[in-house]
C-alpha cells in the first residue's frame, strides 16, 4: 500500500485532491492511503508547516511517505512561483513531491468541466475566465449551484467529490490548465508505482 501525505491549504483543496487521487489510483488498481492535513491559515502557514515536516523527515521522526502532495492556490502569484516556494520549503528531503496549484483558486477547478457539473447538478456552468480577483470563483461557484436550483450549503464545495468523479480527466489533462498539469504528474507517478 502506498502512502500519500496531503498538505492542503484548506478543506476545499483536500476534498478535491482526495477524490482525484482515489479515482486515479482505483483506475490503476493501486491501493493508497491518503493522510490529509488541512493547514488552515493560508499559503504562509502551509510553507511553515512544510518546513516543520522537512525537519521531522530529516531527523527520522516522521515516516517518509511515498508521495507528498501539496496544495495551495496560486492567488495571482503564478503557478511557477508557488511551486518554487513549496520546493524550497522542502529542499533536502528525498521524497516524490507533486504540487497542486489551482490558478488562481480551487473553486475555479470545479467549474472547468461543464458536462461533469451538469451530470452532478442537472445544469451545466459557464466556462470560467481566468482573472485574479479575491473570492471571484467562490461567487461563480455559488451562483452556478443556485442556477442549478440547489442551495450551496458550503459554497458549493459539498459537491466536490461528485464533480471530480464525473470529470473527463483526459480532456482536463490536455487543457493546458494547472489542473491538467496536476493530472499528468499524478498519472506518471501512479504508473511508475505499477512497474
Amino acid at each position: 500500500m502506498r502512502e500519500i501525505l496531503l498538505f492542503a491549504e484548506d478543506s476545499g483543496h483536500e476534498a478535491f485532491l482526495v477524490a482525484l487521487v482515489e479515482r486515479m489510483a482505483k483506475q490503476q488498481d493501486i491501493a493508497v492511503t491518503i493522510r490529509p492535513y488541512s493547514v488552515r491559515g493560508g499559503h504562509g502557514t502551509v510553507l511553515a508547516e512544510l518546513k516543520n515536516l522537512r525537519h521531522e523527515i530529516q531527523r527520522k521522526s516522521h515516516r517518509t511517505p511515498d508521495l507528498l502532495l501539496i496544495a495551495t492556490d496560486a492567488k495571482c502569484q503564478g503557478v511557477s512561483t508557488r511551486r518554487s516556494e513549496i520546493l524550497s520549503a522542502l529542499s533536502g528531503i528525498e521524497v516524490d513531491i507533486i504540487c497542486a496549484i489551482p490558478d488562481p483558486h480551487i473553486e475555479r477547478w470545479l467549474l472547468l468541466d461543464s458536462e461533469a457539473f451538469k451530470r452532478v447538478l442537472g445544469r451545466g456552468c459557464d466556462a470560467p475566465d481566468q482573472k485574479c480577483i479575491r473570492d471571484r470563483y467562490k461567487v461563480f461557484l455559488r451562483n452556478a449551484i443556485l442556477q442549478a436550483g440547489r442551495m450551496p450549503i458550503l459554497g458549493g464545495l459539498e459537491h466536490t467529490y461528485e464533480i471530480v468523479n464525473q470529470m473527463d480527466l483526459r480532456r482536463m489533462e490536455s487543457s493546458g490548465e494547472s489542473l491538467g498539469t496536476l493530472i499528468q504528474e499524478l498519472r506518471r507517478t501512479l504508473e511508475g508505482w505499477t512497474r
